[in-house]
């Protein structure tokens, strides 16, 4: 007769069936987030203050509906799919040595730059900050085309700040640069 295995502790663990099965079935927790995110995207939608006099055809509801709907039904599928035993792919093209450790360094300036923008587009506005961000992010990720790369963040700024605030009607602060801009 054999006696169960116990844990260190004195703690007999889950059985091995339980374990192997959510194991298999792990993509079913991507299928409960999708679906905690639509039914908080739709809640928010659904509670939202509009005042009739604001409404259009498409109200400022549609979209988030729309979109927590998707959700819901993005989850459902994903559900249905993994218990009928689908399963992802692994990414084969992916060419990362995972003994090597991480690069902070990397991270560190990354969210360095992210926290400056953040920080600067108030009082430098978004031509300007948007530069440093574009900038910051190329060197942070490996680049060191000194001459080339300011020139490429000052034109996807200020593209950027052109499109946003001209054509989608979406205001960016401008900062010592809006009466020029």
């Amino acid at each position: 007769m054999t006696t169960p295995h116990t844990e260190p502790s004195g703690t007999t663990p889950a059985a091995p069936g339980v374990r192997s099965w959510l194991r298999e079935h792990s993509e079913l927790g991507v299928g409960l987030l999708l679906l905690v995110l639509g039914v908080l995207v739709l809640t928010d939608a659904l509670t939202m203050n509009v005042d009739i006099t604001q409404r259009g055809p498409v109200g400022p509801k549609t979209v988030p509906v729309v979109v927590g709907t998707g959700l819901l039904v993005v989850a459902v599928l994903l559900s249905l799919d993994v218990l009928r035993g689908g399963r992802g792919e692994a990414e084969g093209g992916e060419d990362i040595d995972l003994s090597e450790p991480s690069d902070w360094r990397t991270v560190l300036l990354l969210a360095g730059v992210f926290l400056g923008n953040a920080v600067l587009i108030g009082p430098l506005g978004f031509p300007i900050s948007g530069a440093l961000l574009f900038w910051g992010s190329a060197y942070a990720l490996g680049s060191r085309h000194y001459d080339r790369d300011p020139l490429i963040a000052a034109v996807l700024s200020l593209v950027t700040y052109f499109v946003f605030d001209n054509l989608l009607g979406v205001p960016l602060p401008g900062g010592p640069l809006m009466g020029v801009l």
